[in-house]
């Protein structure tokens, strides 16, 4: 089976695409299958996730576009700008998955933080978009993320 083991940053001429939500965009080895059926061995040197945009490079030089899968999000937005860090700090306390634009925050659909979020003065409009989630903070400055917590330890107080 044909391999694909780098990626590049952007795609000029792709031979297909690839859709896939956020969760399916996080790989290292894995039999994928591009939208028009190219059948292909995922095998990067670590798990990463695999941002829209990016191509994944074929042994053969033909290139796979990742496409960000649009999927259930809320899309949080506050008051002003220190309210909206505060929203942020409330939301990484958790320890979510989140998208920082300017003036909003996205996050995976959850009631349960939402009535959180609505508690806290936000503002949370259900959308249909691409999540596309900052990279963690421990040794992962190309946007990966990694769920293990072994690597700190703090209290949820």
């Amino acid at each position: 089976m044909i391999r694909a083991t780098h990626f590049i940053d952007h795609v000029h001429d792709a031979a297909d695409t690839i859709t896939l939500d956020e969760t399916a965009r996080h790989r290292r080895r894995l039999k994928m299958q591009s939208d028009s059926g190219i059948s292909f061995l995922l095998d990067l040197p670590e798990a990463r996730l695999l941002r829209h945009g990016e191509g994944l490079v074929l042994e053969d030089g033909r290139v796979i576009e990742v496409q960000a899968e649009p999927e259930p999000l809320y899309e949080v937005r506050a008051r002003d700008e220190k309210h909206l860090l505060q929203l942020a700090w409330q939301l990484g306390n958790r320890h979510l998955p989140a998208q920082i634009t300017a003036d909003s925050i996205r996050i995976r659909a959850d009631h349960v933080i939402k009535a959180m979020l609505i508690g806290l003065g936000a503002k949370v409009a259900e959308i249909n978009a691409p999540f596309d989630p900052e990279g963690g903070a421990y040794g992962q400055a190309d946007n990966t993320h990694d769920h293990s917590h072994g690597h700190h330890a703090h209290s949820h107080d």
